[in-house]
Formats: structure tokens, C-alpha cells, sequence
């Protein structure tokens, strides 16, 4: 399933994507069984397979509303996309976003640095949330702005001490996370949380494609484009250290919630390595794809 978080007459929505159109799911549910459904992402993510459970009987009663031929647009309440804005998928979060540097071996090549031994954690704060179509704001206080493409997953349960072969149940859905660094900032302050964290750094989506849709998050292509030229490509199997060290190791005497996001690294072609150094300036368009999950795009701004 691809779940989205969304807007429409400036109501907060929760959405399924289905037969190219967007689901809203609490109007939904409620006029197919007069009962109550989770009116934001996170508490979807809280309710876990109670919600899950919900979203299904919804795609079979929107199948079966297709089979009739009944007009569900008026009364299920689908939505085109052009009626909607597409926030990320958790609009608001609880937590700082974890990342990790440094974990595909040609962007540590590419930037001098060796080979980690264990996984480089930092964080970016809720605020430097934005989601599908948002911009990008340069800010006045650097001029060196990078971008990166992320594979991103969010934790759908809680848990702490967890093992590697029990990582995937803790796991709700993939997502896309374009990692926005200013450069000098991360330079001047000798670590990577002030550069990576200004407003606007951390656009996230378009959607929350959930586990049981992605088969392999180690085999997906990952490609970011500046103006539909292509900056980076890759593919999940480079990673470092994969998802299941990553959990294990985030989650040692460390408890995470339902709604965690983490962001597993970037591949090589970053702004600031190339000669000579690309940085983002106005009017760009940013356009960062993950196989099976989707393309998010933003615009660059001042």
C-alpha cells in the first residue's frame, strides 16, 4: 500500500493511493462501517495491524464499488491529485529524524573519508520537515547548499535491545528523504546537526510505501536529479551497514516508537565533490526517485 498524508480544504487528511486517486481513509471507513479510523498518519502507525486491517477492508469494498460500477468518487470520497497537497507523510513528527553518514562506500571514497567500522548517527530535527512540491529555502546564513538522496524507513512499532532477525517487524513502510546540508555550516561547526538541520532541510515522501510492498529495500535503484539532469545513481544493495545492523544498532538500550523516521545514507555525486562544486540555487528542481516507491520533487527558493 502506498499511504500518503495530505491536505484539502485545509483539513489534514490521511490517504491511500488507489487507481490513481487518493483515498481519504476516515471518510471512508466511517461511511462503510460507521466506526472510527485514525485521522492522522502517526496514530495509523500506532494502531498497527488494527489499522492495517482497516485499510484492507476499505480496498475491498473500493473493489467491489469498481466491479458494481458505482460512483464512489461522491460518496467514498477519492480525490485527484491536482484537488490535493501532498505533505510528508508524517507532517509533524515527535522525534528528531535519525541518519546515518557516510553508508555507501563511493561517497566515503568521494569525500576523503575512510570506511566506518560501526554507523555515523546524527539527526535532523521535526522542523526541517517539508513534503511533495514544498520549497527548498536557501537561507541567508550559507551559500553552499548540497543535496542528497536517502532510502528511508519508518518504525512502526515500539521497541528496544532489538535483534537483527527480528528488525523487519518493527519496520512500517519505506519513504523517500532528500538530506539538504549546508556545507559551510557543517565545516564552521565541526559536526553535521547544524548544517543539516535549517528549515526546509529535510524534504520527505511523496508517500509511506508499506513493508509487505517492498520485497528487497536492498535491491532498489535510487537516483537524484538537479533539473532533470542526474546527479546521483545508485542502488540499496551498496549500502554499508543494511537495515537490520541499522536497527539493531539504533535500537541498543535506545527504545523506538511507531512514527521513527531513519534515513540510510546517500550514494556518491554529491554537490560539493564535483569539480567543480555544484551547489543549489534558485529556481532549481530537485527530483529524487526510489524504485517502487516513487519521485519526490521540490523547488529551490530564496
Amino acid at each position: 500500500m502506498k499511504l500518503t498524508s495530505f491536505k484539502i480544504d485545509n483539513n489534514l487528511k490521511v490517504g491511500l493511493v488507489s487507481q490513481g486517486k487518493i483515498v481519504d481513509l476516515q471518510a471512508t471507513y466511517s461511511l462503510m462501517a460507521n466506526a472510527d479510523f485514525p485521522s492522522d498518519m502517526l496514530s495509523l502507525l500506532e494502531s498497527g495491524d488494527v489499522g492495517l486491517k482497516k485499510i484492507k477492508r476499505i480496498e475491498k469494498y473500493l473493489e467491489k464499488c469498481r466491479e458494481k460500477r458505482e460512483n464512489t468518487s461522491t460518496h467514498t470520497l477519492l480525490y485527484d491529485f491536482n484537488r490535493v497537497e501532498i505533505l510528508s507523510p508524517i507532517p509533524r513528527l515527535r522525534k528528531n529524524i535519525i541518519c546515518l553518514g557516510l553508508n555507501y562506500i563511493d561517497h566515503a571514497i568521494e569525500t576523503n573519508s575512510p570506511i566506518p567500522s560501526n554507523p555515523i548517527f546524527f539527526t535532523k530535527p521535526p522542523t526541517s520537515v517539508i513534503g511533495m512540491n514544498d520549497s527548498i529555502v536557501l537561507p541567508k546564513c550559507s551559500n553552499k547548499i548540497d543535496y542528497e538522496v536517502e532510502l528511508a524507513f519508518v518504525f512502526g512499532r515500539t521497541g528496544r535491545n532489538i535483534k537483527e532477525e527480528d528488525a523487519y517487524d518493527y519496520i512500517a513502510g519505506y519513504t523517500i528523504l532528500i538530506d539538504i546540508t549546508a556545507r559551510d555550516l557543517q565545516k564552521k561547526h565541526i559536526q553535521w546537526f547544524k548544517g543539516k538541520s535549517l528549515d526546509t532541510f529535510a524534504p520527505i515522501g511523496p508517500y509511506l510505501v508499506t513493508r509487505d510492498e517492498v520485497v528487497d529495500p536492498h535491491n532498489l535503484d535510487i537516483v537524484m536529479k538537479i533539473n532533470g539532469k542526474i546527479m546521483q545513481k545508485s542502488n540499496t544493495k551498496n549500502l554499508i551497514f543494511n537495515i537490520p545492523t541499522i536497527i539493531s544498532a539504533i535500537s541498543m538500550d535506545m527504545t523506538v516508537e511507531a512514527g521513527d523516521i531513519v534515513a540510510t545514507g546517500t550514494p556518491a555525486g554529491v554537490g560539493y565533490t564535483r569539480n567543480p562544486p555544484l551547489f543549489l540555487k534558485p529556481g532549481d528542481i530537485v527530483e529524487a526517485s526510489i524504485e517502487g516507491i516513487g519521485t519526490l520533487r521540490n523547488t529551490v527558493t530564496i
